[in-house]
Order: structure tokens, then sequence, then C-alpha cells
């Protein structure tokens, strides 16, 4: 009996040695699977660059990004009323030109004029101020898409990383289920067991290459999806981030910051506005000719002169454009109380899931570990034939849930550390 008990640790021991070294096999290998590997004939093949940082990656998908367009245009925007309020006018000037002649036709004026809007007291240096926050609206909201970009990628990462987790787990079972069909087929060849066990672990197997087939699709479809964000199927050799703690959230958050430059860019327009008054002043210089005549009545001079027009009576006109600017600045005002209070919601969801997980990994390890010594004493006790096959299966597929809520977890935990960097505002 002792012997036939030390036989079967010696077998317990080799499939345990086994599967650690499938597992070392399986995280060398998880991120580029062979042909030779892949159940489905579909791959999206995704390659480690050690050159790649993580910082780097959100750049260089910053440059492909579909935002790309509309922050050059809100760039070139910027530039334009910066142009406007430079201009020693307030508007286009116009020049005019009249002939008039007399009804004898020997008598003939000529009469030409150009005309040049002014700016209005304090107008130029508002536009001036509506061009300078217009170029800080610009940076910001490009700091603010940096960052919803770097969420986009930090997520696609760790979605990849507990595929993968998950799909080395499922293959480290088919694997061992698949071990222990020879050895149940073997008794069965013997007599030691009956021909149902074989049913029951060729059962056993199927499920886990199905869950294998399953898990390989979301594993692709990740990649797939990391693709589509990322443009690109290189990842970071290394992508795990230092935790920035922060009691609260900053001002200097990056959507903060895009959200108050919009605000002040809508006040600098709103003054601008009521700045233009009822109009633009203009001034008229020209000059009136009778040369072009042989009439005796003609003086035979020319004369110079200039006018002035300033519009008056204006304001019902200009109400509604007031009143519509002040519309468009109240809504960002409100936006910005609503993205504050999000801001906040998701900052304490962040670190109480940080909480939770760190909890969870220290429970999650001891779980394991309890459950792989029960394991290896089954193993043990199925080899002297004390239980059957399915108390066995049982307690193997408690154990291997065990495991991989172990490694989930130790993921997770990395994940959350970057989630909550989001939604503090840090960009890699």
């Amino acid at each position: 009996m002792a012997s036939v008990i030390a036989d079967a640790g010696t077998r317990i021991y080799s499939l345990s040695f086994f599967r650690e070294c499938l597992l070392i096999y399986l995280l060398a290998t998880s991120l580029v699977i062979a042909d030779s590997t892949v159940i489905v004939p579909h791959q999206d093949t995704i390659t480690i660059d050690a050159t790649l940082s993580l910082s780097k990656l959100i750049d260089l998908t910053m440059e492909k990004y579909p935002d790309t367009v509309w922050l050059t245009s809100l760039e070139e925007e910027a530039a334009a009323i910066q142009q406007r309020s430079e201009s020693w006018t307030a508007g286009a000037s116009q020049t005019g030109l009249r002939f008039q002649e007399a009804t004898s036709g020997t008598l003939h004026y000529v009469d030409a004029h150009v005309q040049v809007p002014l700016w209005n007291l304090g107008q130029r240096d508002a536009e001036k101020k509506v061009g300078m926050q217009a170029e800080t609206s610009a940076e910001s909201q490009s700091a603010a898409i940096k960052l919803r970009v770097a969420g986009l990628i930090r997520f696609s990462l760790w979605d990849m990383a507990l595929a993968n987790i998950r799909y080395e787990q499922v293959q480290m079972e088919a694997a061992t289920v698949e071990q222990l069909l020879a050895k149940v087929k073997r008794r069965v060849e013997l007599g030691d067991s009956p021909r149902a066990d074989e049913l029951l672990a060729q059962t056993e197997l199927l499920q886990k290459r199905s869950a294998v087939t399953l898990a390989e699709a979301e594993v692709m479809h990740a990649r797939k999806r990391y693709s589509s964000i990322t443009q690109t199927t290189k990842i970071p050799e290394n992508y795990q981030e230092e935790l920035v703690a922060l009691k609260d959230i900053q001002q200097n958050h990056p959507a903060l910051v895009a959200i108050n430059s919009r605000i002040g860019r809508k006040q600098a327009e709103l003054n601008a506005v009521k700045l233009v008054g009822s109009g633009q002043a203009n001034v008229a210089v020209g000059i009136n000719s009778d040369r072009f005549t042989n009439d005796p009545r003609s003086n035979q001079t020319e004369s110079f002169n200039i006018g002035v027009t300033v519009p008056f009576g204006g304001s019902a006109h200009l109400a509604p454009h007031i009143a519509a600017a002040n519309v468009e600045l109240n809504k960002l005002i409100a936006e910005r109380e609503q993205l504050n209070r999000d801001l906040e919601q998701a900052h304490h969801e962040a670190e109480h899931n940080l909480e939770v997980n760190r909890i969870e990994l220290g429970i999650a390890n001891e779980l394991k570990q309890v459950a792989q010594e029960h394991l290896n004493m089954t193993e043990l006790s199925f080899s002297v034939g004390e239980i059957d096959l399915m108390d066995l299966l049982k307690i193997q597929s408690r154990t291997q849930q065990a495991i991989l809520n172990a490694k989930e977890r130790s993921v997770i935990l990395q994940r959350d550390k970057a989630l909550y960097n989001q939604a503090v505002g840090v960009t890699p």
C-alpha cells in the first residue's frame, strides 16, 4: 500500500511539474499565437516592441486619431482671429466712383471716395483677447483629447491582458484534462475503472476545448479593438503605471482646463459682441472734380472732402446676438458643473476599486494556495481509488477557478492603477 501511495505521489508531482512548465511556456507565448496553436484560422497578430513606450504609443495614436483634423481646424481658426485683430480697420474698406452729367450734356462731375470702417473704443483689444483665448482653447482641447485617447489605449491594453490570462488558463485546463483522460483510458483498459469514467473525461475535455475556442476568439477581439484604436499591431513591452494618488480632482485636470478655456473664449466673444454696439463708425475720404467739361458754368476745380458716419440706435438689433452668446456661455458653465460631478464620481469609484481589489487579491492568493493543496490531496486519493472521477473533476474545476481568479485579480489591480490615473487626469 505504501508503495502504491508513493508511486501515486510521484505521478502527482510530475503532473504539477508539467503544469508549471506549461504555464511558463504559455506566458512566454501569450501575445503571439503560432499557426499550430490557433484553433480557428483567423488571427489578429500583436507583437511586442521593446522600443515602444506607453507615452510614445499615445503620441503615435494621436497623429492618426480622427479628431486631429478638428484640432488642426481649431488652431487655424485661432490664427485667423488673431490676424483679424491685428488689422488697422474693423472690416473691409470700400471704394466708390460716381459720375454725374448735366442734362445739357456738357457739364460733368466725377466723385471718387474711399470708406474705411473704424474700431469702436476697446473693440480691437477685445478681438485680440478672443484670439488669445481661441489659441489657448485649441491647446487645451488637444490635451483633453490626448487624455481621452490615453484612456482608450489603457483600457484596451489591459483588456488584452485579461483575455490572454483567461486564454492561457483554459489551455492549461484542457492539457490537464487531456492527461487525465489518458490515465482514465488506461485504467479502463486494465479494468480498474468503468467505461462511464472514460466518457465523463471525454466530455470534460470537449468542454475545455470549446472553452479554448471561445477564449481564443475573445483574445482576437481584444487585439482587433486595440489595433483599431491605435492603428498599429505593436504594444509596449511594459505598460504598467505608478499610481498617482490624489485626494481630490485638481483644477489642472485636462478636461477641466479644456472646458474652462472654452468658457473663457465664450466670455471674450460675448464682450466683443457688446463692443460692436450699433455698428462700426466709418470715415470716407474723397475728391470731386468738374474739370472734364468745356461748359462755361464749370469751375474747373477739384475739391477734397472727408466725412464720418456714426451708427446709433441699434441696441434692439444687437440684443439677439448678445443673448445667443450668453446662452452658449451659460450652457458651457452648466457642462462644467456636470463635468465636476462626473470627475468626482469617477475618482471615488477608481479609488474604491483599488481598495477592494487589493483586499480581493490577497484573498484570491490564499484561496488559490488552499485549493491547490486540496487538489493535490484529491488527485492522490483518486489515484488509489478512494474517490471517484466526478469528485475529482469538481474539485479540479474549483481549483482552476481559484487559480484564474488570482491571476485576474493581479492584472485587474494593475489595470485599476492605470484607470485611477486616467480618472485624475494623468497622461503618461
